[in-house]
């Protein structure tokens, strides 16, 4: 493969297969058809309610919503919460563990507030290497007294390779027992499943990803933890109110095919860099670095010239909520911290650049003019 070096082999290795336009199609289908399920047709053009329903102790249309969201995954409960992702990760980790307990990780970089999570609450980590189902199996059957198996759907650092089905599937050959929460951030409805569907216990992301509003979490899973965060959280003030879960499904109807177009303009827009329609680029390749994008590494260290400049030219430069309702212009940003970490080179010669809702040809548009007027800087 021209211009690919075994680094960069090993990140293509790492991509995690996305969904066809086709496939999203019928995703979109089979969550409408949830909604049909659940919902009567004036319940389901009414805005919501709010409150604590005397019924179901939160928003009867937050109630109708979980109910569709836990079924659509085949889950037996959904609880949606506050903070996003982090918020549902809080929340789920909160729920099966007591500070001081034992949680196993993957032995690598933790995702920043995912670290945050684990030292307010107190937790002891075990690491464990998820590229090697060996070391999983070891170390599962080795720390007895751990409460809960922690894992990340995307990757959290670029010579990633596990699959996510595999390494569940290692985990309960051994422990059956053994709670498993997946962090299925950037990768709902993206991907061909979630930890849930691949026999993990809880799965968790953010509605802000996949179109919704702005600080809901989801939880799939278990009934009992799951009723117990809603026992928890009794509080009028904390609930998800009814017009909020409401407009976070409304939303979610529209993020498989989207995310699967972006996937398509992504792998395009890697084929054509790589045939040369951008002077002064070396290579391109694509990553699961969080969202699925394209890392461009530039013949000269003009990196962050470049990126200011294609602010300039109608690029977004840095993200709302990394694929959020509000990133519709393409995005072309410095490359990810562990990245750097990696190739420390990227600091000056690379570009992270995610299509979002534009195609191929208006990012190549912005590069041909970008990377010219850096180097004349």
């Amino acid at each position: 493969m021209p211009g690919y070096d075994r680094t960069k082999l090993k990140y293509a290795e790492s991509v995690l297969p996305s969904l066809s336009i086709d496939e999203a199609k019928e995703l979109q289908f089979s969550l409408v058809h949830m909604m049909s399920r659940h919902f009567e047709g004036k319940q389901f053009l009414s805005m919501g309610d709010l409150g604590v329903s005397p019924k179901w102790k939160r928003p009867e249309q937050t109630y109708l919503v979980e109910r569709a969201i836990a079924d659509f995954f085949e889950a037996e409960e959904c609880a949606l919460v506050r903070g996003a992702g982090t918020g549902a990760i809080r929340t789920i980790l909160s729920s099966l563990l007591s500070a001081g307990e034992k949680m196993i990780i993957h032995s690598a970089p933790v995702y920043m507030t995912t670290k945050e999570t684990i030292r307010i609450l107190g937790l002891n980590t075990v690491s464990a290497d998820y590229n090697r189902i060996e070391d999983v199996q070891n170390v599962v059957n080795t720390v007895s007294d751990a409460k809960v198996f922690y894992i990340q759907h995307a990757r959290q650092q670029p010579t990633d390779t596990y699959s996510l089905k595999e390494v569940i599937s290692a985990v309960k050959s051994v422990r059956p027992d053994l709670p498993i929460v997946v962090d299925d951030n950037y990768c709902a409805f993206k991907t061909h499943g979630i930890g849930v569907e691949y026999g993990a216990d809880y799965s968790t992301f953010s509605g802000f990803k996949v179109l919704g509003p702005e600080g809901i979490g989801i939880i799939v899973g278990k009934k009992e933890a799951i009723d117990f965060i809603h026992e928890r959280n009794y509080s009028g003030g904390g609930q998800v109110q009814g017009y909020e879960a409401m407009e976070l499904l409304r939303m979610m109807t529209f993020a498989p095919v989207s995310l699967a177009i972006q996937n398509e303009q992504v792998e395009e827009l890697c084929r054509r860099l790589n045939e040369g329609e951008v002077p002064g680029i070396d290579s391109a390749y694509m990553t699961n670095a969080q969202s699925k994008n394209v890392i461009v590494e530039l013949a000269h260290p003009i990196a962050k010239k470049v990126i200011s400049i294609s602010d300039t030219k109608g690029a977004a430069t840095h993200p709302v909520g990394a694929e959020s309702k509000y990133e519709i212009i393409p995005m072309i940003y410095r490359v990810s911290g562990s990245f750097i970490e990696a190739q420390p080179r990227l600091k000056d010669y690379g570009l992270r650049i995610n299509p979002m809702k534009a195609g191929a040809s208006t990012i190549i548009s912005i590069l041909q003019k970008a990377i010219p007027e850096a180097m004349e800087t």
